[in-house]
């Protein structure tokens, strides 16, 4: 067994290799960052994946997926349809126990769709702030994916008008 410090430091390691493929849209990667049946010792020939520490996946807006299939899919379906994408992870706390680990974060994300018009590089940029939390399981190849949950963060307004609510604590 590592040493703890060695481990948070894999970790750390593992899901900036996770955010970075999604930059770069490269999807094998992406796809060998999750955790597979055969990661555990499981022969996908005679068990059900889904019995095997099945992976799942929220997107921000998007229901519960369960699988490894529909969570590669979503990816497949995010990164074709996103013609750039760049993460800033702040925030991030990583904490081990055994053989899981809980990433949590702040994701940062810039991202820009298809150009509007022909001969324009790219449609325009779009932020958003995210808070994701992801679950990693350890196996002989290293640290893979068993959980990725991410929620949108609500924008506070700026109201210059009068009101008489008293802001919350």
């Amino acid at each position: 067994m590592t040493a703890p410090h060695t481990d948070v430091e894999q970790v750390e390691a593992a899901n900036t290799a996770f955010y970075e493929a999604l930059e770069r849209g490269d999807f094998e990667e992406v796809a060998s960052a999750w955790l597979t049946p055969a990661d555990l010792g499981v022969d996908e020939e005679y068990h059900d994946p889904a019995d095997a520490g099945v992976v799942s996946c929220v997107h921000p807006g998007w229901p519960a997926l369960t699988g490894r299939g529909e969570v590669l899919r979503s990816y497949a379906l995010i990164m074709a349809n996103t013609d750039y994408i760049q993460f800033f992870l702040t925030d991030v706390h990583v904490s081990v126990t055994g053989d899981t680990a809980v990433v949590t974060c702040t994701e940062n994300i810039l991202s820009g769709g298809p150009a509007p018009a022909e001969g324009e590089e790219l449609g325009p940029l779009v932020g958003q702030l995210v808070v994701a939390t992801n679950v990693y399981r350890r196996t002989p190849s290293g640290w893979k994916l068993w959980s990725h949950h991410a929620s949108p963060v609500l924008a506070e307004e700026d109201d210059d008008e009068d009101d008489d609510t008293p802001a919350p604590p």
